[in-house]
């Protein structure tokens, strides 16, 4: 059966190819990808492209597991750089990204202002559990190369970051993801930033694809689009950049 099914893979791909031989590139392509990433940078960069090629369809797996996307039937998927599978081909679509600790400004009208990541122990803190991991992960800090994980606690835990943002800004505790998405709070004063010279940066977002994978026009538009000047990275210089 799995023959069977691998064969059903290998001619839908072989069909897009053929669709793809009209005038312009033709087809769907699937991408499994986070909302954040969705919204700042999947949508901006190709929403020109889709008005200029009409017979290109993509289609949004929103989700923060990490899937399989051979197994799942994905053309493509979006993670952070070091999250990528070995055996993929790893494409990166932005800059580096770097973390970010926000509480209110009312949360800190009565709360101390931690100076350390260990001060965190002390704060209620707002965390996500990731579908895949099932448990809740240790914050990370770094400073002049110190690593400090925190285990932290409070009463909100979210399966998503899309709310992290909005419960920081209510003064349910403090929170921690990249700070992009905290980026128009911090700005209209509705967050204030906390252990900044503890915040560490890493890889940003990658697109990821199996490197055996037969590439129709269609795909391979929506990776040059994502791309921009960017070089597909492989494994070895993937380690390279860590």
């Amino acid at each position: 059966m799995q023959a069977i099914g691998h064969r059903f893979d290998e001619i839908e791909t072989e069909l897009d190819a053929l669709t793809a031989l009209r005038d312009k590139p033709a087809g769907t392509v699937r991408i499994t990808c986070g909302d954040f990433v969705l919204r700042t940078v999947l949508l901006p960069r190709l929403t020109p492209m889709l008005l200029e090629y009409p017979d290109i369809n993509i289609e949004f797996d929103i989700n923060y597991g990490f899937r399989d996307i051979v197994a799942d039937r994905f053309d493509a998927g979006i993670r952070f750089g070091a999250t990528v599978d070995k055996d993929m081909i790893a494409v990166p679509i932005g800059p580096k990204v770097r973390m970010a600790a926000v509480a209110s400004p009312a949360y800190f009208a009565t709360k101390p202002i931690p100076k350390t990541p260990q001060d965190l122990l002390d704060h209620p803190c707002i965390d996500i559990r990731f579908p895949t991991r099932g448990g809740v992960d240790a914050w990370e800090f770094e400073k002049r190369g110190r690593k400090v994980n925190v285990r932290v606690a409070g009463q909100i835990i979210l399966n998503t970051s899309a709310h992290v943002p909005a419960a920081a800004v209510n003064g349910l505790g403090i929170a921690y993801l990249p700070e992009e998405e905290f980026a128009p709070h911090i700005e209209e004063g509705r967050l204030i930033r906390v252990l900044e010279d503890w915040c560490p940066s890493f890889s940003g977002y990658h697109l990821y694809y199996p490197s055996r994978r037969l590439q129709t026009p269609a795909f391979s538009l929506v990776l040059n689009t994502l791309r921009g000047d960017g070089a597909a990275i492989t494994d070895s210089a993937r380690r390279n950049k860590m």
